[in-house]
């Protein structure tokens, strides 16, 4: 699938010590990173998402617990399960996703390339769709 992918951050420690992870800007993360928020204390049976974005860039890492992320291109679907937080979930511009499943105890964090910008949401599936088939020529 076009524009997403996964990120392996480096894990440092052991068992007896525990563990650290770092995260780098324009090294393990394909963006500078202009903003940083959490999404926690999500009811059972909540889905969020239900949009794209025109430019923003992200990267979802589950710091705690797990959520399922799914994901479209325009042309193609799939569903990945975030819970390691050496993992990060990279999603470019134009993909839809929808998140549910989240655990009691999850939370996500997401890194984001812009500012917060209401105008770069497509939160309407079909206006996605039509944006998809000039965005992906």
């Amino acid at each position: 699938m076009y524009n997403y992918g996964l990120i392996k951050f480096k894990k440092f420690g052991t068992d007896e010590l525990g563990y650290l992870s770092a995260i780098e800007e324009m090294r393990d993360i394909p963006f500078h990173i202009k903003r940083v928020y959490f999404i926690t204390d999500v009811p059972p049976e909540t889905i969020r998402g239900f949009h794209a974005h025109r430019v923003l860039r992200q990267v979802l890492i589950c710091m705690q617990g797990s959520v399922t992320i799914k994901i479209y291109n325009g042309n193609e679907k799939t569903e990945i399960v975030l819970d390691q937080t050496d993992v990060g979930l990279y999603l470019g511009p134009m993909t839809w996703r929808e998140m549910s499943n989240f655990s009691k105890d999850c939370v996500l964090t997401v890194l984001a390339s812009e500012y917060y910008s209401e105008d770069d949401y497509i939160r309407d599936y079909d206006m996605y769709l039509k944006e998809c088939e000039t965005f992906y020529k």
